[in-house]
């Protein structure tokens, strides 16, 4: 690398840290005003609420914001360099305009690969900790409320609750039938189940057992008081889902998915927009880097706040782009992939387009 490649490589990296900072100050203020009463409310600890709660908040917000906190980083040094002529001079030495990206290309990717490790293995643990504060301060008690629960523990068994209560890890009104293909071949009906945390099992009480041969003729076992049993379902299945796509690292998260998945159960669209956006958001910073330069490489006669406002309005476009895009798709109208990739392909197509209008 060059001296002038280091140059803007060090410039662009110090000026992303800087608005990424400013920015989660601004959100980390504005987020204590919103809860203050509720840390007050419910006695949070002073040293709880800072190293439990912001330390994890600070780098989950800052991460959230990286590709745009990029893109503004990224306008408004270039815009900085094009006003004083830099960006002339180094094209007028003989410097093409690709080999002026590359710098910010290899910040940009710096920061693509950070940003992956991080929302994939880092913040999800930094979560499990904010989240389990938030649940404990800041909402209610939560209480399960689902009636008529259907989940697929196996390929050929499903279960059946008339209803769950999670104070109690009890559950009421439980079947658990095996079928072969379209044909019942065995029933069992209990009037409640428990969760049994000493022995990490289901207590099973009242029940009884139907089984059925090939011609469906059915056998009756004798009422049984009780017994233990391993099934494939867990009182956390009955917890709050309160953002737990954000507490899952990149194997627990693909793990999830597989799991609802096999159960039939819904909810899995915003799983799948979770890693599909993992995935996508470093090439996100990558496509919103190169658009910056080249729309802010020019010298404007409205100066550098133009730029800066020019750059915030398609940060804000993009956004919008993303928010619908996402909307959609957990309706189940479109895929998740496309619905992650649309926004970027649709600001890869406008990087194009930018670039042929640049004066060589």
């Amino acid at each position: 690398m060059k001296k002038l490649d280091w140059y803007i490589l060090k410039r662009f990296l110090q000026t992303y840290f800087f608005v990424v900072l400013l920015i989660v100050l601004i959100v980390c203020v504005v987020d204590y005003t919103e809860k203050v009463d509720d840390f007050r409310k419910r006695s949070a600890p002073g040293a709880a609420i800072f190293f439990d709660y912001y330390l994890n908040f600070i780098p989950h917000w800052a991460n959230m914001i990286s590709p745009l906190m990029v893109f503004i980083a990224t306008v408004f040094l270039t815009s900085q360099l094009a006003s004083r002529s830099e960006i002339i001079a180094i094209l007028s030495s003989g410097v093409s305009f690709i080999r002026l990206l590359y710098p910010y290309v290899l910040g940009s990717l710096i920061l693509a690969g950070v940003s992956y490790y991080m929302v994939n293995y880092l913040i999800p643990k930094a979560n499990k900790t904010r989240i389990g504060f938030e649940l404990k301060y800041t909402k209610d008690a939560y209480t399960y409320t689902g009636r008529n629960v259907h989940m697929k523990l196996a390929p050929n068994v499903y279960a059946y609750l008339e209803s769950y209560n999670n104070l109690n890890n009890t559950g009421y009104k439980f079947t658990l039938e095996e079928v072969d293909g379209n044909q019942l071949r065995q029933k069992l009906s209990a009037d409640r189940i428990e969760w049994d945390t000493k022995k990490g099992k289901w207590s099973i009480y009242d029940y009884q057992v139907r089984k059925f041969d090939a011609q469906q003729h059915e056998t009756l076992t004798p009422p049984v008081t009780r017994t233990d049993s391993t099934l494939n379902m867990k009182p956390s299945d009955f917890d709050s889902d309160f953002s737990l796509f954000e507490t899952l690292t990149k194997p627990e998260l693909e793990s999830y998915i597989a799991l609802i998945q096999s159960r039939g159960a819904d909810g899995v669209q915003t799983y799948l927009l979770e890693k599909y956006t993992r995935a996508t958001r470093p090439f996100a910073i990558v496509i919103l880097t190169v658009i910056g330069v080249i729309m802010s490489a020019r010298k404007s006669r409205r100066g550098v706040g133009w730029q800066v406002a020019l750059g915030f309005i398609l940060a804000f476009v993009y956004i919008l782009f993303y928010m619908l895009a996402k909307g959609v798709a957990e309706s189940g109208a479109i895929s998740p992939v496309l619905a992650v990739w649309l926004p970027n392909l649709i600001f890869a197509g406008i990087g194009v387009l930018l670039y042929n209008t640049i004066p060589r």
